[in-house]
């Protein structure tokens, strides 16, 4: 009366106070029940009637007053039409998803029936009014019922009219309620409930209402006579479970020809529907994507499942043609950024044990691949975590083959550079950006330098921002020697690289590849720079890079390739005669002499070494004999007279 809000109040007579206090406790649990398309009940409670001397108990319910599913089939029967098929589909999906709630919580609805089926609006259902095993199986008051109302209890099945109840119960009830709703438009109500009470004694009955239904070209048939055959079995053990209906409906041509009104009223499929359809292996979980290709909650729910899988259930590792499959389904959500965060975390999980259980294991690397990763980074641009893990596919992908022709097309060097501006603190999204550019520039054929040009100063400002992250130190200066090697590092940078190069080495000298990547960098620019060579020697004022340099030897003495790389940087720093008296005091000669003697075996090595000391040596002892040739050949007329004081100073 204070809300003004309409609502049921049912009253169930008892027996007695324990008949009335069984019921209550069996029903309180019902409280509880949260689904969409079950109507609530809102209160319980037991009153004592006084003037007829009786005890009743009491559910508050939901008012529904657009009437039921009983009121929709005595119309069209009263009119002989046909239910139509996608509202039939639409409500039906609501009821099949109520009910899988139900049993998943061991609940059996017990008296499920057309009237029981509250229509809310037009494309809106909610189950209602159900029962206790406690007031169903009191024999006394079930005849009574059952002499007042026989048609009520004709959807109900064989054994629950002796009392026992299980969810395949519902499963026959729901089996009547489809054959009322498939034949409404040529049984009476009179023929109708007939037919129900015969099925049970005369299941071949079935057979001829089957075969009328497909005279008669009634919508879904095919799938009437696939199912109901198995919901109407006698048995309850024979009867499909609520999740086999599910699935087979759902799977069925006719239903997803219909659209099921889903797309016309963009009403998603039930959550405990789509788990139904999704149980099952790999194959199964890619039919319920395809057939459901549209169904954005579909494929969520699908992709969670395929992250859930096992491996050995996965199918790792998976073809291009599979690979292509899923990716062509998710084309159509490129927008939904969940459905992408899903699909790139199924992508790393598949790319990525595929190369851990064979390292030689071949990766798709096709194009539909690269375009799909590069849409959903244009169109997610301030998703960071869609961001990390599309550039560490990229890395995956480009592992095994040369993609970076591919990628500069789709611009993404280009991108690359934008996100390392944008997202410069972020340390993931600038580790993943740099493991890729050093995946791809490291078998460049032909990139535009421009492009790189552009690049190099914002990866020279990241490494300077993480210059204590040992794992970004190693990415960035191995992309910093890559583009020095491709002359995209301006001259007015070479300072500061090599000040982040000395840094990084001395950051973290224990990883190698640190090591070889600083040295092939510095030597690099060292070989078009006397600049560089000059920072490389003296480091800072008062202390000489040369004493960094030999403590790398003594720590990879025993490593041919740190020593090559570094008697490469010794030589181009020895081909500076300004370099050469700070190569001598910082003891360079006897280190170089050292690794000769040591790595006899590597031609290039000696090659560099012999450059050094060649250098070091001429600087160290000038040719005299040269000199007075040089003197005598001179032509008297040519030598050049002091200066007078006259003369002006020049």
């Amino acid at each position: 009366m204070e809300t003004e809000n309409m609502f049921v109040l049912k009253q169930v007579e008892c027996i007695d106070e324990h008949h009335a206090n069984e019921a209550l406790e069996e029903l309180m649990p019902l409280l509880k029940l949260q689904h969409p398309n079950i109507s609530l009940y809102h209160e319980m409670f037991i009153m004592w009637n006084n003037e007829i001397s009786s005890l009743f108990l009491c559910l508050v319910m939901d008012y529904n007053p657009q009437g039921t599913f009983q009121n929709v089939m005595e119309s069209k029967r009263m009119k002989k039409e046909i239910i139509d098929s996608e509202w039939m589909h639409t409500m039906l999906s609501q009821v099949l998803d109520a009910l899988e709630y139900l049993h998943q919580l061991n609940i059996i609805h017990r008296n499920l029936k057309p009237s029981n089926i509250a229509i809310v609006n037009d494309n809106y259902c909610k189950l209602q009014d159900l029962s206790s095993q406690a007031l169903m199986t009191h024999e006394a008051k079930w005849n009574v019922r059952a002499e007042e109302d026989p048609c009520q209890k004709s959807w109900m099945a064989p054994e629950a009219l002796k009392f026992s109840f299980t969810c395949k119960s519902d499963i026959w009830s729901l089996g009547c309620i489809l054959l009322d709703m498939a034949t409404c438009s040529f049984l009476n109500d009179t023929e109708a409930m007939h037919l129900r009470k015969t099925l049970r004694h005369h299941p071949g009955s079935l057979k001829l209402i089957l075969k009328t239904m497909e005279e008669k070209q009634i919508p879904g048939t095919e799938i009437f006579c696939l199912l109901l055959p198995f919901m109407l079995h006698i048995k309850p053990s024979d009867r499909l479970a609520i999740k086999d209906v599910i699935r087979i409906i759902f799977m069925s041509t006719s239903f997803r020809n219909s659209c099921v009104a889903l797309n016309m009223h963009r009403q998603a499929v039930p959550i405990f529907i789509t788990d139904v359809l999704l149980e099952g292996n790999i194959a199964n979980v890619l039919d319920v994507m395809q057939n459901f290709s549209s169904r954005p909650e579909v494929q969520l729910r699908a992709l969670d499942k395929l992250l859930t899988l096992p491996e050995e259930e996965l199918g790792l590792p998976w073809p291009t043609e599979l690979m292509e499959e899923v990716i062509n389904i998710m084309r159509q959500h490129e927008r939904i950024l969940d459905i992408m965060l899903s699909t790139c975390s199924l992508l790393l999980r598949v790319l990525g044990q595929a190369l851990a259980q064979d390292l030689e294991a071949e990766i798709p690397r096709d194009s539909f691949i690269i375009s799909f990763l590069m849409n959903a980074l244009r169109s997610h641009s301030n998703s960071e975590r869609l961001i990390n893990m599309i550039y560490n596919l990229f890395t995956i992908i480009s592992s095994q083959g040369l993609i970076s022709e591919e990628l500069e097309e789709e611009g993404l060097f280009k991108l690359a550079q934008e996100h390392l501006d944008q997202f410069q603190e972020d340390r993931d999204i600038c580790l993943a950006i740099l493991s890729l550019l050093w995946s791809l520039l490291i078998d460049a054929a032909t990139v535009d330098k421009e492009v790189l040009q552009n690049l190099s100063p914002v990866v020279i400002w990241v490494l300077a921002m993480h210059s204590e992250d040992v794992e970004i130190a190693e990415a960035g200066c191995a992309v910093l020697w890559l583009l020095s090697l491709l002359g995209c590092i301006k001259e007015s940078q070479f300072e500061k690289v090599v000040e982040l190069f000395l840094k990084s080495i001395q950051l973290c000298p224990s990883r190698v590849l640190l090591v070889n990547n600083v040295c092939r960098g510095l030597a690099s620019l060292a070989k078009v720079s006397e600049l560089v060579a000059f920072r490389v020697a003296i480091l800072e004022e008062g202390s000489s890079g040369l004493y960094l340099l030999q403590d790398i030897y003594q720590l990879y003495r025993d490593d041919p390739e740190v020593v090559e790389n570094l008697c490469m940087l010794l030589a181009h720093l020895a081909s500076y005669k300004e370099i050469l008296p700070e190569l001598e005091s910082g003891g360079i000669k006897d280190l170089v002499q050292v690794i000769r003697g040591r790595f006899t075996s590597s031609l290039e090595l000696i090659a560099y070494a012999d450059m050094v000391l060649q250098a070091l040596e001429a600087a160290a002892d000038p040719n005299p004999q040269k000199q007075q040739l040089e003197s005598v050949s001179e032509p008297e007329d040519s030598k050049v007279s002091s200066p007078s004081q006259e003369d002006p100073v020049c």
